[in-house]
């Protein structure tokens, strides 16, 4: 790692300004959401980062753990549109798109006139991803990253801000089309939804089994998150963070020099470039959303885990020891952070 004197370029006034407002507003979204969803506080806070670094995110966990709750009621704090789509085995492509239907118009001529599908909202939510046949997978995926669909050859855009948030049950692998590699890479994070602790179980039970849950207050609207993922590219990240992001996806890669050893027994294949780009737009965005002016090395560590478990694919004798992506990674993390600090 390089020891060579930084020249950090300094924040505008008015960023220094717009980040100390980035994060009043991640606060009240916090506890704006914590009158609905008890606990889950890592997952609000990466589901936050993704947003406002312009990344999609794919969430893990077992049905009931209010993962449909907290995206509905995230968009709603935020005044954007939401849309959830069902992914089933019949679900079509125009089904997520939309479709040209035959209208009559005043004068009494017919034409086509296209009618938006339920991706042409703020915030998707893409449930039970892997339950649907490829070709309707590829039209998510290519909304994704294109921000736009085409139909029958025609492009129409997609309006920003555009997030989408996709569930895969990890229960369930009968009748289900598991995400390739390559289209997995598509989202930012993977975030893992886990069950609740015991207390919080109980607060779940006494706060959902009363009347009706309270409205969220409205925090943001689409103009202000747009000005905000802008700030977040702004944010300055010395050099030796990018130094770190490099060196720690590289040794993900079981075939280069700088992977240890104790890896390429366990790792078939490591996480690519885009890792590193989101590594670096993560960390810039937590950096921001906790008042910070300069991304930390402690912002790159934070992210690495749900930015880079699902780029790496462990092998056969990884699985037969019970040693997943995950923990991998934060054997990667830890010595890194090592050798740096030391």
């Amino acid at each position: 790692m390089s020891s060579i004197t930084e020249t950090i370029p300094e924040m505008h006034s008015d960023d220094v300004a717009a980040i100390d407002e980035l994060r009043d507003v991640h606060q009240k979204l916090k506890a704006e959401l914590a009158k609905i969803i008890v606990g889950q506080d890592t997952v609000i806070e990466q589901l936050a980062i993704c947003l406002f670094a312009r990344g999609h995110s794919l969430l893990m966990g077992v049905p009931g753990l209010a993962k449909t709750l907290l995206i509905s009621r995230l968009a709603e704090t935020m005044s954007l549109s939401f849309s959830r789509i069902q992914f089933t085995p019949d679900l079509m492509p125009m089904d997520i798109t939309g479709t040209d239907i035959l209208q009559e118009t005043a004068e009494g001529r017919r034409e086509f006139e296209f009618v938006k599908g339920p991706v042409f909202a703020n915030i998707v939510l893409a449930d039970e991803i892997n339950r649907a046949p490829s070709k309707t997978q590829a039209a998510m995926l290519e909304a994704m990253q294109e921000h736009r669909v085409t139909v029958v050859g025609r492009p129409y855009t997609l309006e920003p801000p555009f997030f989408v948030l996709a569930t895969q049950n990890p229960v369930e692998q009968e009748g289900t089309y598991p995400l390739p590699e390559a289209q997995l890479d598509r989202f930012m994070f993977l975030i893992t939804v886990d069950y609740p602790s015991r207390l919080e179980e109980i607060e779940i039970a006494r706060t959902t089994t009363g009347g009706t849950l309270p409205q969220l207050d409205h925090i943001l609207d689409g103009p202000s998150v747009i000005r905000f993922q802008e700030l977040v590219r702004r944010v300055p990240v010395p050099k030796h963070i990018y130094e770190f992001a490099v060196d720690l996806v590289r040794r993900t890669r079981p075939k280069v020099d700088e992977s240890p050893e104790w890896l390429k027994p366990l790792v078939s294949w490591g996480a690519g470039p885009r890792a590193v780009q989101y590594l670096v737009l993560g960390a810039k965005a937590r950096a921001a959303l906790t008042g910070s002016y300069m991304v930390r090395l402690e912002d790159v560590i934070e992210v690495a885990q749900p930015v880079l478990s699902h780029r790496v694919l462990t092998t056969f004798n990884a699985e037969s020891e019970g040693i997943t992506s995950i923990d991998i990674v934060k054997r990667l993390v830890d010595e890194l952070n090592a050798e740096t600090l030391g």
